[in-house]
């Protein structure tokens, strides 16, 4: 027997060392039942868990939209966006203001510090607004709206109602009271607007030569309407046997009621508004439009609610669509312009891959250095323990599954091994000793067991940098290392627990001379390889001054490297879509920016890359003036476009089609673009799947 050997149920001196390992050790089947725990937790977890391009960062941005039709700039910045300005100035945590006064529209866009949370700065802006109603115009439309500013407040789908013969009228008032009623409804939509909207309204264009024939004026048409249209108690009958309430609803629903009333008396007659005056249905504001394939249409943008699942959003939204089609009008047609979730399927179809292909390898290699299917199994456990268990705890900390805690497993299953190792080699020692497995389980994993932990505290230590990061990206990558970190620790404690009392089980001391071919044909190499090395080694340290001269120049290259290299947030990507900005002369109409807008739109169409557009002008909150429009251009697949992203706003802009066909007016401004990059061969090919 060795010195220091006890009995072979392991009751010697040395084994009695503290250990974290000796319990589990002993106790296998609740070791097991434990590991299974974990496993399970984490499979739960996963379920449970939304996914996301990339987690949410919820900064404290709110923007605050006041629309006053027919207000001139100076007037939305004296009578608007000043009095609130005061207002939103006294507010705590404030950090930045800035606002942008136009036409008919005031937005104010407030950024508050990191350290306040966007309940909280919502509450201080209602507050402030409440604050600031009585020096508003009393004759506004409608309150300022406030609306909180998010990366993840983009719309996850977005939609497209278009007919050929139902005004846009009727189109809205189907979007209003049937589509959006039923995508609310939705488990995870947050919200849904329209964009292009023209809501019914009654219209009334006054003739002014009539009007000044009968000797009136604009005041008492305004007068004549404003008054038929009070709705206010009138008060009740009180008798002896009974009570009354006077219900009289004075608010005038159609054309006709508005003709009939009575604006004045001349001569005696009543002068009704019909006379003077042009009574039509038509839209509350005809300043919105929007573009669908060149079509005009009503936009319908889906936003998903904090912390919902974006796939199981977007794949209940495909599934309602077939059902409202059927509810809206056969003339009326409803289709998807934009889906977000492509890409995002993509990105965690590509990252998912990466990981089952990175735990693969990691398990290639270690039965290749151990040349042992028993010793290979251990490690191979604690890979997927720890990855899988890590779901768990992503789930209770509130994370997603997006790209960066997919990168982080990833990374993570190259350290999660590392422990597992380092404790089989440290038992097998022992058994390779003449120790029986459980006695070699207890001694190497009682030797083991600080140095373990130690590793784990500095891999620990090396991602408290970006724990205690400040700011967006502290936020964007604080889920990165959080779910890196829990990774790590799990894997010390499987290391520390499930991996000995697999090793007392498990491991077995095989003579060399039993063992096969394939240990032996490894065993060859792998000397082969060290005498290499020590070769290799002993030629570089006879060389020392010219190495030492090469490791400082590899030094000046990187720094060299390192500035001129491009640098960015994140890596880019082709996302087959492009959002650009139309800007117009300001001197000119709606009506002429309408007409260039639809120039624009039908050049673009006859590009072969792009498969869509959505062009929304006019002022509705995101455009601020009249001059203004959005596109949303969708491309095909990178295999059937035939051509590279970037030239498509520059060969359309000079086509003839957007040439303005009178002298005259001015030329038009070019659009600014925001153009996606390319992206992974991989994700090209899902790219490619999800739209086909």
């Amino acid at each position: 027997m060795m010195p220091g050997a006890g009995t072979p149920d392991g009751t010697g001196d040395d084994v009695h060392r503290p250990s974290p390992s000796r319990l589990f050790i002993l106790r296998p089947i609740a070791t097991t039942l434990l590991m299974i725990a974990v496993l399970v937790a984490g499979f739960v977890g996963y379920t449970l868990l939304p996914q996301a391009a990339l987690p949410e960062v919820d900064y404290p941005t709110i923007q605050v939209t006041t629309l006053y039709p027919g207000a001139s700039p100076d007037v939305m910045t004296s009578a608007v966006t000043s009095p609130l300005e005061r207002q939103f100035g006294q507010m705590p945590g404030l950090a930045q203001m800035w606002s942008v006064s136009s036409g008919g529209a005031s937005v104010l866009t407030l950024r508050f510090n990191l350290a306040l949370s966007l309940d909280v700065a919502e509450q201080e802006v209602q507050a402030a607004i409440n604050a600031a109603s009585s020096v508003l115009p009393t004759d506004l439309p409608q309150p300022p709206v406030y609306a909180k500013i998010n990366p993840a407040d983009a719309p996850v789908i977005t939609l497209g109602l278009t007919s050929d013969s139902l005004p846009l009228t009727t189109l809205y008032d189907l979007a209003d009271t049937r589509l959006t009623q039923k995508l609310s409804q939705v488990s995870g939509v947050g919200l849904v607007t329209l964009a292009g909207g023209h809501k019914p309204a009654v219209r009334v264009t006054v003739n002014t030569r009539a009007l000044a024939a009968l000797g009136l004026g604009m005041e008492a048409v305004r007068t004549a309407i404003a008054a038929a249209n009070v709705n206010t108690p009138k008060g009740s009958i009180d008798a002896v046997q009974q009570a009354f309430t006077i219900d009289a609803n004075d608010q005038l629903q159609s054309p006709e009621e508005y003709r009939r009333l009575i604006v004045a008396f001349s001569n005696g007659a009543p002068v009704r508004l019909g006379q003077v005056a042009t009574v039509e249905t038509a839209p509350e504001n005809a300043w919105q439009s929007a573009l669908i394939n060149g079509k005009p249409g009503i936009v319908i943008n889906v936003q998903r609610q904090p912390g919902a699942n974006v796939i199981k959003v977007v794949d209940a939204m495909h599934a309602l669509l077939p059902g409202l089609q059927k509810q809206l009008p056969a003339a009326a047609r409803l289709e998807v312009l934009s889906d977000r979730t492509i890409t995002i399927r993509a990105a965690i179809a590509d990252v998912s891959f990466e990981l089952v292909l990175a735990v693969a390898l990691v398990v290639l290699v270690i039965f290749v250095f151990l040349r042992s299917a028993r010793a290979t199994f251990i490690p191979a456990t604690a890979v997927p323990l720890a990855l899988v268990g890590t779901f768990a705890a992503m789930y209770l900390f509130g994370f997603s599954i997006n790209t960066l805690t997919l990168m982080a497993l990833t990374i993570a299953t190259g350290f999660v091994v590392d422990d597992a190792i380092v404790m089989i080699e440290n038992i097998s020692r022992y058994i390779e000793a003449g120790e029986t497995p459980l006695r070699a389980a207890r001694k190497g994993a009682a030797q083991i067991g600080f140095t373990i932990i130690s590793l784990t505290v500095s891999l620990l230590a090396v991602l408290i940098p970006l724990l205690f990061m400040g700011d967006v990206v502290g936020r964007l990558f604080r889920e990165f290392a959080i779910t890196l970190a829990v990774a790590i620790v799990i894997s010390a404690v499987v290391s520390l627990t499930f991996t000995p009392m697999l090793s007392a089980r498990l491991l077995r001391h095989v003579p060399e001379a039993r063992q096969g071919r394939l240990f032996h044909a490894t065993g060859a190499a792998f000397d082969r390889m060290s005498a290499a090395y020590a070769r290799s080694l002993r030629w570089v340290l006879d060389r020392e001054g010219w190495f030492l001269l090469l490791a400082v120049g590899t030094l000046v290259v990187t720094a060299l490297l390192y500035v001129l290299i491009p640098k960015g947030f994140f890596p880019t990507q082709d996302t087959g879509m492009i959002q650009a900005t139309t800007l117009a002369p300001q001197q000119l109409s709606y009506g002429a920016v309408i007409e260039r807008q639809q120039r624009l739109v039908d050049a673009l169409a006859k590009d072969p890359a792009v498969a869509s557009i959505t062009a929304v002008a006019g002022i509705d909150g995101v455009n601020t003036t009249i001059n203004t429009g959005r596109l949303l251009i969708s491309l095909k697949p990178l295999a059937q476009r035939g051509l590279r992203v970037g030239p498509i706003i520059g060969r359309s802009m000079t086509s003839p089609a957007a040439t303005p066909t009178s002298s005259a007016s001015p030329p038009p401004v070019p659009p600014t673009w925001r153009a996606p990059m390319p992206c992974s061969r991989r994700g090209l090919r899902h790219c490619r799947n999800s739209r086909a």
